[in-house]
């Protein structure tokens, strides 16, 4: 990814931005340069998710945890359309019960957060889709570790170069900005096309068995 930062040195950190139209300006850089085929391929993830009724748990940290909330949110309400009766997405975000978190937090470590919560559910062919702007916060990384070792498939969503937790991924989408606001702005974006891709497919299957029912 270090090529992406090197055209034109166009990267800032947010105390360098001077002014609205220069933060959008570089926003439009970076949104030219999104990994497309990366969301592609964690949409066809998440879709064989759902349709083999595997279970989906997110993560993350501050504006990422908000987001893991988010999606989770997207995914198990957003998804329930018309025609596909009660079949419904398995999702969890570990960013949700409080107590549970700083339970693990006070007696054990910050890092077992998400990864001790996974322990209780995680199987093979579940997904884990961990979301970082730098792609090293150790309780993130810790919690894909577990969830690979599990047979779980492993998603990542960051920025920068990748951090630590590409390793950890079977599928990894890095926006490539070091600018934190545009990477956190990016990974909403992100998400909503990921989830109105997934919509999309959800009703497009769901109006083909109806059609073919008609016919039975």
């Amino acid at each position: 990814m270090s090529d992406l930062f090197a055209r034109g040195g166009q990267h800032r950190d947010s105390c360098q931005i001077r002014s609205s139209r220069e933060y959008f300006h570089l926003y439009e850089q970076v949104v030219s340069r999104l990994p497309f085929a990366a969301m592609d391929d964690a949409t066809a993830e998440l879709l064989r998710a759902y349709q083999e009724g595997s279970n989906v748990f997110l993560f993350g940290n501050g504006g990422s945890a908000a987001l893991a909330s988010h999606i989770a949110c997207d995914l198990g309400k957003g998804t329930v359309v018309k025609g596909n009766g009660i079949k419904r997405f398995r999702v969890l975000a570990l960013t949700d019960n409080i107590p549970i978190m700083t339970a693990w937090a006070n007696d054990s470590s910050y890092e077992d957060i998400f990864s001790q919560q996974l322990n209780n559910f995680i199987e093979p062919g579940d997904v884990a889709f961990a979301i970082s702007g730098s792609g090293n916060s150790p309780n993130v990384l810790r919690a894909l570790e577990t969830a690979r070792d599990a047979g779980a498939c492993t998603i990542g969503l960051t920025g920068f170069h990748g951090g630590k937790m590409i390793a950890f991924c079977n599928y990894c989408i890095v926006v490539p900005s070091d600018n934190m606001q545009i990477i956190e702005d990016l990974h909403l974006s992100v998400a909503h096309a990921i989830f109105s891709v997934l919509r999309h497919k959800i009703v497009k299957s769901s109006s083909a068995s109806k059609a073919a029912g008609a016919f039975d």
